[in-house]
């Protein structure tokens, strides 16, 4: 998949509002892990989009996401509990997109996407 094409408007979003003031990967995976479980409704409906070899989903899968993963989980990339067979699982955000969302929680998701694949690092 190709590197997005960089974005303003995005780019000065996530300074200001998820990584502002975060000077170590520290703080920067927990600007996001905050701002993906403070700002997203949950729980939402989503579509897998991207396989992973770390994840189950295939596809075109669809799954309820139902939090944030427990912060250490999130220490190298954000992860979200989903419902999954008898049990919760946690899958990268990376490879789900919001099904129905309201904006602002469809916008964080862009958000992380856009981070994600524009190769940027905790």
């Amino acid at each position: 998949m190709s590197k997005p094409k960089k974005d303003e408007k995005r780019e000065y979003r996530i300074d200001m509002e998820v990584v502002v003031d975060a000077y170590s990967s520290d703080e920067r995976a927990m600007g996001w892990y905050y701002y993906v479980s403070d700002e997203c409704s949950f729980p939402f409906n989503a579509k897998c989009v991207k396989e992973r070899r770390i994840s189950p989903l295939k596809i075109n899968a669809e799954v309820e996401v139902v939090a944030t993963a427990p912060m250490e989980e999130c220490e190298k990339e954000l992860f979200v509990d989903i419902n999954w067979e008898d049990r919760v699982l946690a899958v990268p955000l990376s490879q789900l997109t919001g099904i129905g969302v309201d904006n602002e929680t469809q916008e964080i998701i862009e958000d992380w996407h856009y981070w994600f694949e524009r190769g940027y690092k905790f």
